[in-house]
């Protein structure tokens, strides 16, 4: 059988981060596990591709949640990335350290350690933070890139409209003042994608001590009393196992994590015993406490040309790709998400309740779901779109049977609190105000149905409800916690109860932090591969 010290399953933005870490001295053999393919692919290192690997079968996952109540039971489609650097790989870019209350809150949830003070310490270790013209701050391995110099001019308009509606403004989200509207950094390097694979993955590579296997299925983890000694796999070859002689790191993500431990033998066991698997621990929290970002869009055709113009005519296609090939810069180098912010709905709040993103482009006319952000409508338009930022539904996520091939039950239970209920209808009431400025008002032609400037408190959440979507930031399914009884880890990741195994991805987030999750999720791996090399 053979044997590594550390047997890594999942190569995604959290996999990376500790294949390149715990690796980095030479004494450990380090095994990365991934059912997906090479992040090869031209879609996945554009910037501006992740428009073509939203639905691309060999690149992602394209999950579906079961019937959700709370959307008058509609089932929601869920992109995860399926390829080396998870979705990472697959993502829009966008790079939010999320708010200090959001890691002051993991510490006082019982992830004692786990402040804001750390973060942003592990933040600071990671980032090379690139400034528009040039400068560059840090000397991480990710590289957090400014490029406010590139965005359409139509952006203009939105921060003009938010100074108007009495909203601050800050250079950075992730700067010492987070809160306003700002254009988002991205994690881009010379106008190519800087995944976690990028970034760490590929360094780590080109050391002896780390190998790298794709196309294959982790079917469980095995186990010698109460220590994870071996996982079960299956590839090219057929089925297979292999031995760690410290620890297996679970970092498959916050669908895939759970699912493991459950078919593993950890998980509610009324759950298990119904799939025919053997019961090693009751726990179940093990795949619940799912939380996820909820947000909506509204579409408007501008008075001014926006990034349509520049991308639905064959010829300006062309343009923008010889632009990009010849200086690496333009729209195929950013990502859609251009500006927005993070934002008090109402000043009395103690911290930024709602995420908003303004995009120059739309693209309506496209098939329902397939956001296909190159070929966007045949006119000017742009979006208003936004996100509560602090959801206070749980939902889960289990095995539908004992076949590790089988599609996950995602059940996200979505507004089913009041306060989530409530914090839509502030979003809702949030983008009205900034859609009723006069800098924004100037540039709507009109509106493309529902208008969201004629919708009250009561309209805003029917329409949300009827046609809001995954932002695709699911978390919390490995809760991490002090007490067994209410968490599957504890503030080292190690798995309550059992030796050898630990889980480290988004799954493990106590709280859903307030904007994109793959940042907190890469500081999370960071510090926990330091926790980890503690150990050995």
């Amino acid at each position: 059988m053979a044997s590594y010290d550390y047997i890594i399953i999942g190569a995604g933005s959290a996999g990376c981060v500790l294949a390149e870490r715990l690796s980095a001295s030479g004494r450990h053999s380090v095994l990365v596990l991934e059912a997906g393919s090479h992040d090869r692919s031209p879609w996945v290192r554009l910037p501006l591709g992740y428009g073509k690997t939203f639905f691309h079968p060999k690149l992602n996952w394209r999950y579906h949640s079961e019937a959700d109540p709370g959307l008058g039971g509609r089932s929601d489609y869920w992109p995860r990335g399926k390829v080396v650097g998870g979705s990472s790989s697959i993502n829009a870019l966008v790079w939010v350290r999320g708010l200090p209350n959001d890691f002051d809150d993991w510490a006082e949830a019982g992830a004692t350690g786990w402040d804001w003070e750390l973060a942003r310490k592990t933040y600071e270790a990671m980032e090379t933070r690139v400034h528009a013209d040039g400068r560059r701050e840090g000397s991480g391995a990710l590289h957090v890139q400014d490029v406010s110099d590139q965005i359409h001019p139509v952006n203009r308009h939105f921060f003009a409209g938010a100074a108007e509606a009495g909203l601050l403004r800050t250079d950075d989200c992730n700067g010492a003042k987070p809160e306003g509207a700002t254009t988002y950094r991205i994690t881009t390097r010379n106008g190519l994608r800087h995944s976690a694979a990028r970034a760490y993955l590929a360094p780590a590579l080109k050391r002896p001590n780390v190998t790298l296997r794709t196309g294959v299925t982790v079917d469980r983890i095995g186990f010698e009393g109460r220590r994870a000694t071996h996982v079960h796999l299956r590839g090219k070859a057929g089925p297979e196992t292999l031995r760690a002689g410290r620890e297996i790191i679970l970092s498959a993500g916050a669908v895939t994590s759970p699912r493991l431990l459950q078919l593993s033998g950890i998980g509610p066991a009324d759950l298990l015993r119904r799939h025919g698997i053997d019961v090693l621990a009751d726990v179940p929290h093990v795949g619940g406490n799912l939380q996820d970002h909820l947000g909506l869009n509204y579409y408007f055709r501008a008075t001014e040309p926006t990034l349509n113009d520049a991308l639905r005519p064959a010829w300006g296609k062309a343009m923008a790709a010889i632009r990009y090939a010849l200086t690496r810069r333009g729209p195929l180098a950013l990502s859609v998400n251009q500006c927005g912010g993070l934002f008090r709905s109402r000043p009395e709040l103690n911290a930024p309740d709602q995420q908003i993103y303004f995009n120059p482009v739309s693209y309506t006319t496209t098939p329902s779901g397939t956001r296909n952000v190159v070929n966007p409508d045949p006119f000017p338009g742009f979006i208003i779109g936004y996100q509560p930022s602090r959801p206070t539904s749980r939902g889960r996520i289990d095995i539908s049977s004992a076949d590790p091939d089988a599609a996950p039950h995602i059940r996200p239970n979505s507004l089913a609190t009041e306060e989530d209920r409530a914090a839509v209808i502030a979003g809702g009431l949030l983008c009205r105000r900034i859609a009723e400025t006069p800098a924004l008002a100037g540039l709507i032609d009109r509106a493309v149905e529902p208008d969201l400037r004629q919708l009250d408190g009561d309209a805003i959440l029917e329409d949300f409800r009827r046609r809001c979507g995954s932002v695709y930031h699911p978390v919390g399914t490995c809760r991490m916690g002090a007490d067994p009884a209410r968490s599957v880890v504890d503030p080292r990741l190690r798995l309550h109860g059992f030796g050898g195994l630990r889980v480290v991805d988004a799954s493990i987030f106590p709280n859903i932090t307030s904007g994109n999750t793959n940042a907190p999720t890469m500081m999370a791996a960071h510090h926990a591969a330091e926790l980890i090399l503690e150990a050995a």
